[in-house]
Order: structure tokens, then sequence, then C-alpha cells
């Protein structure tokens, strides 16, 4: 078992610096570099107090079982949800991705239609125009997108999607998780 490279794993999925874990553990940057390039090993007492800021047991860590993870998605797991009102159909791509850091769907607006607005964030969105023509309107300003297009903006301001257009728009959009 590669002991560093499992700890290097755990402190970047945990988005600690060598530093960051360094000072949550008392031991300096340059000790958890060695560590995880295996030229030094931790005490008893450092590995648990590393694992304890790392979140995991010593059964965790060294189970060596590879944990399945879903990478494949078919139709069948997509969710539907249709707004009469606004005129828009969602549809998630990935089961659940509203917990995960990118949340992709498909965006069917019919002509006249317009997604929810959503208020300023952190958030980054992607989207490429798989039909149609639609604007987005980001703070005061509009912009438009036909087929074909790629639209991409960091969400700091009050932002809507509309379709402009005279028959159905449709899009390909990610955004990623906000944090406010």
């Amino acid at each position: 078992m590669d002991i560093g490279n499992k700890i290097k794993n755990l402190r970047i999925q945990k988005n600690l610096t060598q530093e960051e874990l360094g000072e949550r553990t008392d031991l300096t940057k340059g000790y958890i570099s060695q560590l995880e390039r295996n030229l030094s090993s931790p005490s008893m007492d450092s590995f648990f107090n590393l694992l304890e800021v790392l979140g995991t047991t010593p059964k965790e860590f060294f189970n060596e079982e590879a944990v399945d993870q879903k990478v494949v998605y078919d139709e069948s797991e997509r969710t539907l949800y249709y707004d009469e009102d606004k005129k828009y159909q969602v549809e998630w791509l990935v089961p659940e991705s509203n917990e995960n850091d990118m949340e992709p769907i498909f965006l069917s607006l019919e002509e006249k239609g317009e997604f929810k607005e959503f208020g300023p964030s952190l958030s980054d969105t992607f989207a490429y125009v798989l039909e149609g023509e639609v604007c987005i309107e980001i703070g005061l300003r509009r912009y438009f997108a036909k087929k074909g297009e790629t639209i991409y903006y960091r969400a700091t301001d009050t932002h809507q999607i509309k379709n402009q257009y005279n028959d159905k728009s449709k899009l390909l959009l990610v955004a990623t998780e906000s944090y406010l």
C-alpha cells in the first residue's frame, strides 16, 4: 500500500494544502511533503492525528477494496420537471446532481419561455445551445446566443435565461455549486 499517496489523495479531497494540513496536525509543511512522498513515516500519534483531520478512520484508510463509483448514466435515470407557467422543462442528466459540485441539465424553453431567475452567487454557468436562440440576462446586461454557440458566465449578479426565438430552444447547461 502506498501510504504517502493515500494521505496526499485524502488531503486533496479535503481541499487542504500541505501547509494547512501541517497547521491542523502540528506538523511542518516539509514533513507532510516527506510523508506524501514516502520519504518518512509518521509516529502512531501523528498518524492518528492525520487521519482525524482527514476525516477517516484507520479501518477506512487501510481498506483496499475498491469503492465502485457510478460513472455512466442512461436515459432511464433522468428526472424531468416541467413548469407550465414559465414554459420550460429541466431534465437532470445525473441523479442527485444538485448534491455535487456540478449540475448538468438539458434546459428546454418553449417559445417565449423563461427559466427561473436566480440571485447572485459564486456559481459558474456553462451552456451550449443545441436548438434555437436564447437571451441571457445578467444584471442589466443582455446577451444572445444561438444554436452552436457557447455561454459561460460567473453568476455574481441576478441572472435568467429566456427564449427570444419563435420556436423551441434547447441547451445543455452545467452550473457549479455556489459557495457563499
